[in-house]
């Protein structure tokens, strides 16, 4: 009886443990819809589970923070390079160790250390109204700062992470002083005050309250692709301009993933990670999210086909974080709100 309970008992332990091995926790600020399809995919190929959690990205870092070592969570999705550096900065992350997935995606698009890596790019063009604008009179994001244009640009506020890290990366490109001097002379030329989303502002232009717009890439895809016929039509006034195209590119940012640092699933969770960086994944994420896939080489849907190449910004992602505090301040003293 002695060894059959023996024998009983080790069993039991071996299926507890297959059953931990085989289950990955991931914390997503991306919505479920924009994810879970290549998460149940990922399980159908592989037999490990996902488990989803789903909030805004402040949210889901300040619970890994409050957990510590007893989070369940074995990985991290968030939106944008700032918010990816905070979650660094806050000691939530563990170097990534795959080199398989560490190899897939550009070194540009690395968090510091190897701490996360990029899913997927979306740029941050400018949008000129179609029938009021020649684009000849174009050339970057200067011009949204140049008096030809008063009153006549709408972008969202400063405490927007999306424009916090543009700023970050013009001081990288400009410095303090010039990008200071840009972020006056923006503020000089709002058509409105700055406020509402991406979406708000393309509607702004496509309505005629102003000629140019600030926007990412995937929202004005989202209109152009809806339901609502509403912004369908606004989306169709619009035509995008890839700003910088003969000096360092346009600015791009990221959605992106890295294991925890109490991760008890790490092997597991970085095999998800590779998933998620194959051709496929990517070109299925990407598609769904109206994104650039992070890997080269992958095709771009019709949606981003459409819309043209461009020359991209390959500055580092870790200095968007790094001058994020900077930026802030910039914009405060610009008169930005």
């Amino acid at each position: 009886m002695r060894k059959i309970f023996t024998a009983t008992a080790i069993a039991a332990s071996l299926t507890a443990t297959v059953a931990q091995a085989a289950t990955v926790n991931l914390y997503s600020a991306r919505k479920e819809a924009l994810i879970k399809p290549v998460l149940e995919k990922f399980t159908a190929e592989t037999d490990i589970e996902v488990r989803l959690l789903t909030g805004g990205g402040d949210a889901l870092l300040a619970r890994l923070q409050n957990e510590g070592e007893n989070t369940p969570a074995d990985l991290f999705l968030t939106v944008d390079a700032g918010n990816l550096h905070r979650a660094a900065e806050a000691g939530v992350f563990q170097p990534l160790t795959s080199a398989k997935a560490l190899k897939s995606v550009p070194a540009h698009l690395h968090g510091t250390d190897n701490l996360w890596v990029g899913l997927s790019l979306r740029a941050r063009p400018i949008f000129y109204a179609a029938d009021r604008v020649d684009p000849s009179r174009l050339t970057g994001y200067e011009d949204l700062a140049k008096p030809e244009w008063n009153k006549k640009v709408c972008i969202r506020s400063s405490d927007n992470i999306y424009n916090q890290s543009l700023t970050a990366a013009l001081i990288e490109h400009w410095g303090e002083e010039k990008t200071e001097a840009w972020a006056k002379g923006l503020v000089n030329n709002l058509a409105k005050p700055p406020v509402g989303g991406d979406r708000d502002q393309l509607k702004a232009a496509a309505a005629g309250v102003c000629d140019l717009a600030v926007a990412n890439t995937y929202y004005f895809g989202l209109m152009q692709t809806g339901d609502d016929a509403e912004q369908r039509e606004a989306a169709s006034k619009l035509k995008i301009f890839w700003p910088n195209q003969d000096s360092f590119g346009t600015h791009v940012n990221v959605s992106g993933i890295g294991l925890t640092k109490h991760a008890k699933n790490k092997t597991e969770a970085q095999q998800l990670i590779e998933f998620l960086l194959s051709a496929e994944s990517q070109a299925w994420y990407a598609a769904t999210n109206n994104e650039y896939p992070a890997v080269e080489g992958v095709e771009w849907s019709d949606t981003l086909q459409a819309w043209g190449e461009f020359k991209a910004d390959d500055l580092s992602m870790t200095f968007l974080g790094e001058n994020n505090a900077e930026a802030v301040k910039l914009m405060n003293r610009a008169g930005w709100r």
